[in-house]
C-alpha cells in the first residue's frame, strides 16, 4: 500500500530494526522519499532475556507485548521529525509503536488486528490453568492500553467492518473508517504454461510467519488433531509448513512426520504456493485479516480455513474457499479438494477472479489516502 501512496505523495518512514537486519533499510526506497532506522532488539519468548519482561507484565499496566517495542531513540526521533516538517498525516502502523508516539492526538492509528480480541482468544484457547491465567491478565492489560490509544488519536483505521465494529462497541468510539486487505495480483499470479517445479510440490500448505503465536498455535492443532485423519484416509498426504524464524518447537513436527516440511525463511513465497494443491489456514486465535488467504487465492490456490482463519475478509463459502472450525470437518473439506482436482481448480479460478476484481492494491491505496485527508483537514 505505500508503494501505491509513494507513487502520488512524499511518504517519510521510521522504523525499528533488529541488529544486523538488512532486507528492510535496504528496500525502504521502495516505498518513502526519505527513512529513519532505530536498532531495537527485543528478546523472543525461548530466550533468558525475556523473562524479566514476562515477570514484569505481572505487575505492569503495560502489556509485555507492547513494553518490548518500547524506545526512547524512537520516540526522540518522531518528536524531531515532527518538530522539523510539516506533515499532513502521522501514521502509526499497528498499535504496538503508539507506545514511541511523543503525541497521540495527531496521530492517526492503522489498526491491523484488535489486539484485545487475539490475546482473549489466547486464553480461552489455553490448556495449562497458569497460561490461561497470564494470558487473561495480559488481555485485561491490553484493553486497557488499547482503549486508551484508539480514544486518544485523531482517527483509527480499521482493516475490515467486523474490525470497525468490535472497536466502536468496545472501546466507545465514534465512525471507524476501514480499508479492505488488499493483496497484489499480477506478483503472485501463476505462471502461464509453466509446469511447477518439483521441489515445492506438496499436498497441504500452511504460509505465514512462524514466530506469530496465533500461526504456531494453529499449526499445532493442525498437526495433532487434522492430518492424522487425513493421513489416515489418504496415506502419504504432505504438509508444508513454509515461513520465516519457525519455532523449535514447529521444527521438531518434521522430525516425527515424514509427511511434513518445515522450510523456514524462504526468498519467495510464490514456488511453495504455485506448487501446492491445497492452502490450509487453521487458526483458533487472531484478529484483523490474513495476507496469506487472498495471497492463496490470487495464485489460484484454493484454501480450507477456520472461521477465524477468515475473519474479515470478502467471501462466499463452497465457492471461493471452504470454513470448517472442527477437526473432522476441516479434515473431510482437504480430503474432498484432494481428490476432486477439478472442483480445486474451478474454487482456485473464483477466488483469483474475487480478488483480481476487487482487492487490488491501487484501489484501496487511493481509499486510504482519502481517508487520512478528511482526518486532517486543510492538508495538501
Amino acid at each position: 500500500m505505500l508503494k501505491w501512496l509513494h507513487r502520488k505523495h512524499e511518504v517519510h518512514y521510521a522504523g525499528m530494526a533488529e541488529p544486523g537486519e538488512t532486507e528492510g533499510p535496504e528496500r525502504a526506497g521502495e516505498y518513502s522519499s526519505r527513512h529513519w532506522v532505530v536498532r531495537h532488539s527485543a528478546p523472543n519468548r525461548r530466550s533468558p532475556r525475556f523473562l524479566p519482561h514476562l515477570l514484569a507484565g505481572l505487575h505492569s499496566s503495560v502489556p509485555v507485548a507492547i513494553s518490548l517495542r518500547k524506545s526512547l531513540e524512537m520516540k526522540e526521533l518522531i518528536s524531531r521529525l515532527v518538530g522539523e516538517t510539516r506533515y499532513d498525516s502521522v501514521v502509526c502502523d499497528f498499535l504496538t509503536p503508539a507506545i514511541n508516539l511523543p503525541s497521540l492526538q495527531q496521530a492517526v492509528l492503522f489498526q491491523h488486528n484488535v489486539e484485545t480480541m487475539i490475546w482473549r482468544r489466547h486464553a480461552e484457547q489455553a490448556a495449562n490453568p497458569l497460561a490461561r491465567w497470564y494470558f487473561g491478565r495480559q488481555a485485561r492489560a491490553m484493553e486497557e492500553f488499547e482503549r486508551s490509544v484508539c480514544r486518544s488519536v485523531r482517527q483509527v483505521i480499521a482493516v475490515s467492518e467486523t474490525d470497525a465494529a468490535t472497536m466502536r462497541g468496545q472501546f466507545g468510539l465514534g465512525e471507524v473508517p476501514w480499508v479492505p486487505t488488499g493483496v497484489d495480483t499480477a506478483y503472485f499470479a501463476p505462471p502461464a504454461g509453466k509446469t511447477p517445479d518439483p521441489k515445492f510440490d506438496s499436498d497441504l500448505l500452511f504460509l505465514g510467519s512462524m514466530d506469530w503465536m496465533p500461526n504456531i498455535d494453529g499449526v499445532r492443532w493442525f498437526v495433532a488433531e487434522i492430518l492424522p485423519r487425513i493421513q489416515a484416509r489418504r496415506p502419504g498426504t504432505r504438509l508444508t509448513i513454509c515461513g520465516r524464524r519457525p519455532s523449535p518447537e514447529i521444527e521438531r513436527l518434521a522430525s516425527g512426520n515424514e509427511g511434513i516440511t518445515v522450510t523456514g525463511t524462504v526468498d519467495d513465497v510464490r514456488p511453495y504456493l504455485w506448487g501446492s494443491r491445497l492452502s490450509i489456514v487453521p487458526l483458533r486465535v487472531g484478529g484483523g485479516t490474513r495476507l496469506k488467504i487472498y495471497e492463496a487465492m490470487a495464485a489460484a490456490l484454493p484454501a480450507v480455513s477456520t472461521t477465524i482463519g477468515a475473519e474479515g475478509l470478502t467471501y462466499t463459502d463452497g465457492l471461493h474457499l471452504h470454513i470448517a472450525d472442527s477437526p473432522e470437518a476441516f479434515a473431510q473439506c482437504c480430503l474432498d479438494l484432494l481428490k476432486a482436482p477439478g472442483e480445486a481448480t474451478a474454487m482456485g479460478e473464483a477466488a483469483r477472479a474475487l480478488v483480481t476484481e476487487h482487492f487490488s492494491w491501487e484501489g484501496i491505496s487511493d481509499r486510504f489516502a482519502s481517508i487520512l485527508t478528511e482526518a486532517a483537514p486543510g492538508s495538501r
